[in-house]
């Protein structure tokens, strides 16, 4: 049986890093955003991310970031995964994986067909591609608004690199999405909260137990070339 990968974002303290650890996450999200409310500092993030057990990758979500920023943020909290979630292009992804030596994963807003085409077009500079609901307009957030795409969109599609889904997933629904989609990552962040930016640990347990017993009925197509 494939074993689902799911990375919890937006982790603040350290009960919630610990719930997701418990639950068997393969990434932990931490997010440099400032106008999130599940942004923190990097020292907090260095913090929580100290006792991360080896083979949980800690993930930074950047929007648009200077060098400067993310090596001011990369010197203070040691991290594995650079996400970037802004509107950066396919030049600036291979230029931040270029100069700052981690891995990269872009975050790829979806609304409707037209979209597919950037999937693709990131995919093939970036170490991974987060498949992402497009934000409303005139959203002050990137993603992380409770809202999903149609999933059809993507079902059964391969692209240059390893993918994720993202979007509104929650316990209630994550396990129709690997189903349609044929996702074999997944990432959440409001789906399992109590409150904006408060993550709850049972909801962190049942995400991850109900894309995990999705794990037999996954279709055709995913996350790598």
């Amino acid at each position: 049986m494939e074993r689902i990968a799911v990375k919890v974002c937006g982790l603040r303290r350290a009960d919630e890093v610990a719930a997701a650890v418990a639950a068997g996450v393969a990434y932990l999200g931490f997010n440099f955003f400032p106008p999130s409310p599940r942004s923190i500092a990097p020292a907090e993030a260095a913090a929580l991310g100290a006792a991360v057990p080896p083979g949980v990758a800690r993930v930074g979500l950047f929007v648009d970031p200077t060098d400067a920023l993310l090596a001011a943020t990369l010197a203070v909290a040691p991290l594995d995964i650079v996400q970037l979630h802004g509107a950066e292009t396919p030049a600036r992804v291979a230029e931040v994986r270029a100069r700052f030596g981690l891995p990269v994963m872009k975050a790829v807003g979806v609304a409707d067909a037209a979209d597919l085409g950037a999937i693709a077009e990131h995919g093939r500079v970036a170490d991974m591609v987060l498949v992402d609901a497009k934000p409303p307009r005139g959203a002050v957030l990137p993603g992380g608004n409770g809202l999903a795409f149609d999933w059809r969109l993507i079902a059964g599609r391969r692209w240059p690199c390893p993918w994720m889904l993202a979007g509104g997933l929650t316990p209630a629904n994550v396990a129709e999405a690997i189903a349609r989609t044929g996702a074999r990552q997944v990432d959440v962040a409001s789906g399992v909260e109590s409150a904006p930016g408060v993550k709850d640990p049972a909801r962190i347990r049942a995400f991850v137990a109900a894309a995990r017993a999705a794990g037999p009925a996954l279709a055709p197509g995913g996350a790598s070339c």
